[in-house]
């Protein structure tokens, strides 16, 4: 009986130890992102975060994650694009142990609070996915990039970013992840054939799964092949869920650009 006490204590203790990492990084979630800010050659700016893998080879090619975050995220501040509702989609590639596994940069640009990523009515036309495009042009020019592991992911408002991006950089990411955001019809055959993993909860009050599943459909009929995993009754908010799926992470960097 003492003995299993033992064990049974030394497990709560395990999960407390984690729980409070897992807190202290939540207040500084800065913490490894570099704060830096970009001007376009017509002089429009953004503010971004750039996380470089520890102990960088410049001898070496590695994988970058774009990060598109939600409309919480929007600010100047560069600050809330990883922290609160995104501070999971920004960080899970950073933990001791996927960074030690795949040696990842992560680019978190943010936009700012009257814009977005991609809705018409909001930022027309979308500049805010252009800069972005153009930082991480930059940081590939920077940094040892393999081209072949361009990646982005997005929830939400970012989630229809991961589309426009598709849409407007074709040829440019390997694959992608989006959480509860969808793009225009007219993007569809130029987005359909890219490896995407596509979320959507159930119950979501914010955009109907109906759309979620006619959009999937959709792909699939101009001949992609996306994965879609739907989560009964969760509501919009899919990021603590799908962020935690075992088989995100090597899906993700399993897939390489194909040339022609």
């Amino acid at each position: 009986m003492f003995v299993r006490s033992g064990f049974v204590l030394a497990a709560i203790s395990l999960l407390l130890t984690a729980a409070l990492a897992k807190a202290q990084a939540k207040e500084s979630p800065g913490e490894g992102f570099f704060a830096r800010s970009y001007r376009s050659s017509t002089g429009e700016t953004m503010q971004y975060r750039l996380f470089v893998p520890p102990g960088y080879d410049a001898t070496k090619k590695h994988p970058v994650v774009l990060w598109l975050h939600d409309a919480g995220g929007r600010e100047s501040d560069n600050l809330k694009q990883i922290s609160g509702s995104n501070f999971l989609g920004s960080h899970v590639w950073t933990t001791a142990e996927n960074e030690g596994t795949y040696h990842a940069f992560v680019l978190a640009p943010q936009v700012d609070i009257t814009k977005g990523w991609a809705r018409p009515h909001a930022n027309t036309p979308p500049v805010s996915s252009r800069l972005a495009l153009e930082i991480l042009d930059a940081v590939e020019k920077e940094y040892g990039i393999d081209p072949e592991r361009v990646y982005v992911a997005g929830q939400s408002m970012g989630g229809e970013g991961v589309w426009s991006m598709l849409a407007m950089a074709q040829g440019k990411f390997a694959g992608a992840i989006a959480l509860c955001g969808y793009g225009d019809a007219s993007m569809i055959p130029r987005v359909a054939k890219v490896p995407v993993w596509i979320f959507h909860g159930q119950a979501d009050p914010v955009l109907n799964v109906e759309v979620a599943r006619a959009w999937v459909a959709s792909l699939k009929q101009a001949g992609g092949t996306p994965k879609y995993t739907e989560y009964p009754g969760i509501g919009h908010a899919v990021w603590d869920a799908a962020f935690s799926e075992p088989e995100l992470l090597p899906w993700l960097f399993s897939q390489r650009l194909k040339r022609d």
